[in-house]
């Protein structure tokens, strides 16, 4: 039985066990996604989009559903707690009550698990989920719709600030099979609304499982949203997510994605400018070694005039690491005044660490402003004997001078304990980084 057929046996056994009251439409969006998986499977390497990363850890293995978990205490949460943060937790995409505290949240704002939602709040659900993450072509967004049950419902009404970060930890626990499960998360901030979000990805404990979360965000007309991911699960775990953003008039969402965990990770990152005076960042920093592979994909559609969008990725690789950069930003006919750039950097810090970079653009306007660019290097060995000639060796100088790159994406984030436990995090990661702790 093919990896393919094994799936849609499995969503056979799943819409059986599916409890809870879900709208009509939703039912409806699960099968049409289902057999729109049958008929396009898993891509090969054929495939322009898919063309650089190995899916066989995917296509050769059978994953099941996970069972209910056993449970966990809190001491195995606290690498993820945030002080000052309201928090909403799942582990294998379902929500867990007892780890989640939302505290007291502004009047009208929901955060809640997505299948509670789906019961209490079912026209909010029904009008957003599915809405701008399409599954036609997308064979791990078919999957996660197909297989749509639970996840992390975050909704703010019109001209309402949610001063205190939101943050969403989903946790993988590894079962004696391998397991494939897919959180869904929905954001919504409608007009003139604000809220930050934290998106975690960790493990629990050794095993290998697959993760395949969607996340849609929807923001009204002038709403402000900040997003950071940070991707830390197991080099056993396999994630393939989808982050998609959809903006209307005056709106500014910004979202910083921080990965340095999974065995295969892939990355599809859509923004859809849909308003005039839209604005747009796109920041990453992935950190690769030993045979990790990450593949991050960005698009980018300029849709109406006067918006502006802003994309920096930085890629760090080690040992026979892998990387794949792929953007392109789509600027449509009518999308005059445009002003966008992107780039894409990478260091590598071994002769065996392969980087395939493609940003692109695509423009039908006249009037518009677009930049890209692309560069990929070991570091600098006139830097590093500038260092030396200070009195600071060389093991000390290099991780000095790949702080230095790291740093530029970290220092962007706004909520200060993400800040420092990413500083943090790449002292201990850097060799001397003691030394590096002292120079800044």
């Amino acid at each position: 039985m093919s990896t393919v057929e094994h799936l849609t046996g499995e969503y056979q056994k799943f819409v059986q066990d599916l409890s809870g009251d879900w709208p009509s439409a939703l039912t409806e969006r699960r099968r049409q996604a289902i057999e729109r998986f049958g008929e396009i499977g898993f891509p090969s390497r054929r495939a322009e989009q898919w063309r650089f990363i190995n899916l066989n850890p995917i296509t050769e293995t059978t994953f099941r559903l996970p069972e209910s978990f056993n449970g966990f205490g809190a001491a195995e949460l606290e690498p993820y707690v945030y002080d000052g943060c309201h928090q909403i937790v799942l582990v294998n995409g379902r929500f867990v009550a007892e780890h989640s505290r939302l505290g007291d949240l502004p009047e009208g704002v929901i955060v809640a698990s997505l299948a509670t939602a789906a019961a209490e709040h079912a026209e909010l659900v029904e009008r957003y989920v599915g809405r701008f993450a399409k599954f036609d072509d997308h064979p791990f967004v078919a999957l996660n719709t197909a297989f749509l049950r639970d996840g992390a419902f975050i909704y703010v009404p019109k001209g309402v600030v949610v001063e205190e970060p939101i943050n969403l930890i989903c946790l993988g626990l590894p079962e004696a099979e391998p397991v494939a499960f897919y959180p869904r998360n929905l954001i919504v901030a409608e007009e003139s609304a604000q809220v930050t979000v934290v998106e975690q990805y960790a493990s629990l404990g050794d095993g290998s499982y697959m993760t395949s979360p969607v996340t849609e965000v929807a923001a009204g007309a002038n709403a402000v949203i900040d997003h950071y991911k940070l991707q830390r699960e197991s080099t056993e775990a396999i994630h393939m997510a989808t982050f998609q953003i959809h903006q209307q008039r005056d709106s500014n969402v910004s979202s910083h994605s921080i990965s340095w965990g999974g065995g295969l990770v892939r990355n599809d990152v859509n923004a859809v400018l849909d308003g005039e005076g839209c604005e747009s960042t796109l920041n990453g920093l992935y950190m690769v070694e030993g045979e990790q592979q990450i593949d991050n994909h960005m698009r980018v559609d300029h849709a109406m005039p006067n918006c502006d969008s802003h994309e920096l990725y930085k890629g760090i690789l080690e040992g026979r690491a892998r990387a794949v950069f792929n953007g392109l930003i789509h600027v449509h006919k009518d999308a005059q005044k445009t002003d966008a750039k992107q780039t894409n950097r990478n260091l590598l810090l071994s002769k065996e660490a392969l980087v395939n970079s493609h940003p692109q653009l695509e423009i039908f306007a006249d009037d518009v402003k677009c930049t890209h660019g692309s560069t990929t290097g070991h570091l600098d060995d006139v830097a590093v004997f500038y260092l030396r000639s200070r009195g600071i060796g060389e093991e000390a100088a290099r991780s000095l001078l790949t702080y230095a790159f790291a740093a530029d994406i970290v220092e962007r984030i706004k909520v200060g304990a993400v800040r420092r436990e990413l500083e943090e995090f790449l002292f201990r990661r850097l060799p001397r980084g003691e030394v590096v702790r002292q120079a800044v």
